[in-house]
């Protein structure tokens, strides 16, 4: 490991992904795992669908088992530039076709993997693709580390959730369109203040089927401070994670010692 077990460095590959160009996309994610690696980072953070684009037309003959395809691409990434590598992509399983989001160490061991629950219906997701039935936290050296993606963001019980099993950081690929880039950062600052931890999400730049995307990636720390905001171009993005940080926003917050499951229930009991 790179960095202690208290402070990472978290990098984002905020790239365009051209609906099926596997071959470019994987030459840009390539691109990023080596600039990560210069950098020394320990995660680098891929956009939603990143290998295919969002071609959920063909997405059953886009999809792959887990450990083949787009998952076997970020494994191998994760060995040759020893890095921990996140992102989503199309998965083929008995049940149908859904979209997965992954971690592997930089051994190419697979941590965790997460169907997306919330399934977005403006994108008609529902009729190409199977929701998932379960939150994933994946084991990693400085802690457990939550998966969701994209318009997983506009659920915060999914976040609480990961948070009261023991998140840390929460990892999210996303292709969030221009049109709603202040809910992206609204969001994003949420659910990093109000489960007191950090958040890094990763979105695409470029245009599909008149449909254009900001970039913005962002990582946001436990106090809904940016600690890097992107732009609209292809870059990398770094940011150092402080996780001493958590435990800081925890103790001055009591939000967690606060918490009354008791009472969040609607009840019709008269005020006397």
């Amino acid at each position: 490991m790179k960095a202690n077990s208290d402070v990472l460095t978290v990098a984002l590959a905020q790239m365009d992904v051209p609906i099926g160009q596997p071959e470019a996309n994987l030459a840009r994610a390539r691109a990023f795992a080596s600039q990560a690696q210069e950098a020394n980072a320990d995660i680098l953070l891929l956009p939603e669908l990143w290998l295919h684009g969002y071609d959920l037309e063909r997405a059953a003959a886009w999809a792959a088992p887990l450990g083949e395809g787009a998952f076997a691409r970020m494994a191998e990434l994760a060995c040759r530039f020893g890095l921990h590598v996140a992102g989503s992509s199309l998965e083929r399983h008995a049940d149908g076709v859904s979209n997965t989001a992954v971690l592997y160490s930089p051994m190419g061991d697979l941590l965790g993997s997460y169907r997306k629950i919330h399934l977005f219906r403006l994108m008609q997701e529902p009729r190409y693709l199977v929701a998932g039935d379960y939150a994933t936290l994946c084991p990693t050296p400085w802690g457990p580390v939550g998966l969701a993606i994209c318009y997983d963001m506009r659920f915060p019980e999914l976040f609480r959730v990961l948070a009261l099993a023991g998140a840390v950081l929460f990892l999210v690929p996303a292709q969030w369109p221009v049109r709603r880039v202040e809910a992206w950062f609204t969001l994003a600052r949420a659910r990093a203040i109000e489960n007191e931890l950090f958040v890094a999400a990763c979105n695409r730049v470029g245009e599909d089927d008149q449909t254009s995307f900001p970039g913005r990636s962002c990582v946001v720390d436990p106090w809904g401070n940016l600690l890097v905001e992107g732009d609209d171009r292809e870059r990398l993005l770094m940011a150092r994670v402080e996780l001493r940080e958590v435990a800081k926003a925890r103790r001055y917050l009591t939000v967690y010692e606060d918490r009354r499951p008791d009472a969040y229930c609607v009840g019709d009991r008269a005020q006397g």
